[in-house]
């Protein structure tokens, strides 16, 4: 009897989600981490910076931890159904990239659904009774597993206060990848920027997102994690420039934009070495 009182107060005190992973302890390391604090950066001390932006393939094999799973399980989300979430039920703010990338220009929920594939459309289809059909109004939700890329916005700067070169990220952009309307499945997807998501923002959002850890699942990393250690594969597709930030496909292409983007990334590791002598 002893026993089973213990086993009963045990079944009682675990939670939703422990009782859908199995698991014998209540998890509570990821959702009660906060974000650590960027240490603060006087105007005076930054010598140098740039900016720069970066492509995310998510076919890639080191970025398969931001498109799995394509639905929620065992706790985990990818990281498009986080930001979704996070504007759904935590009021993040998402922003319209069509016009520019700075966070100016603010656009609702509804929105988002829409440049995610969300759509309203008139269907025809059978009467109750059968004897008929009628005009009904269909409502199609969003594919997040059409987000099959996503774009950094980062700034690269030299502290000579800490002596330290140091990367911020500014800014989060799914890129939408599906077949233009009346083509032929196989034919080449049309990418579109969904939607643009201020990073200093969603830090305290993505921290408390779990994330797939291929070593240890009793230690899984966040998002935020991934994003400040770096734990994702991108290359370069754009720099500041005096040409209205003219992205590198718009002057060269193939082989030639790769070892351009591995030149801009040479550049600003170099900067840093320079400084030093040996």
């Amino acid at each position: 009897m002893a026993v089973a009182a213990v086993m009963q107060c045990f079944d009682a005190a675990k939670t939703h989600a422990q009782v859908l992973l199995g698991l014998p302890y209540e998890k509570i390391h990821t959702i009660n981490r906060k974000p650590v604090p960027f240490q603060y950066v006087r105007e005076a001390d930054v010598m140098w910076s740039k900016i720069v932006w970066r492509w995310i393939e998510l076919s890639e094999k080191a970025n398969q931890h931001l498109y799995y799973p394509t639905t929620p399980q065992d706790g985990r989300m990818s990281l498009i159904d986080v930001l979704l979430e996070g504007i759904h039920t935590q009021g993040l703010t998402a922003y319209n990239p069509d016009l520019t990338d700075e966070f100016s220009n603010i656009i609702t929920e509804k929105e988002v659904h829409s440049r995610m594939g969300a759509m309203t459309k008139q269907q025809e289809v059978e009467t109750l009774d059968g004897e008929g059909t009628e005009m009904k109004i269909i409502d199609e939700p969003y594919h997040s597993n059409e987000v099959k890329a996503y774009m950094l916005k980062e700034l690269w700067f030299f502290d000579k206060q800490r002596s330290v070169l140091e990367v911020r990220i500014i800014g989060i952009c799914p890129i939408r990848l599906f077949a233009k309307d009346g083509e032929e499945e196989g034919g080449i997807p049309q990418k579109k920027q969904a939607f643009w998501i201020y990073y200093p923002e969603a830090r305290k959002i993505l921290s408390n997102a779990e994330c797939f850890n291929l070593q240890n699942d009793a230690a899984r990393l966040n998002f935020e994690d991934i994003f400040e250690k770096r734990y994702f594969s991108s290359y370069i597709v754009q720099e500041s420039n005096v040409y209205n930030n003219r992205r590198i496909e718009e002057y060269t292409t193939g082989q030639e934009a790769l070892l351009e983007a591995e030149k801009i990334k040479e550049t600003i590791f170099n900067f840093e070495q320079d400084l030093w002598e040996y």
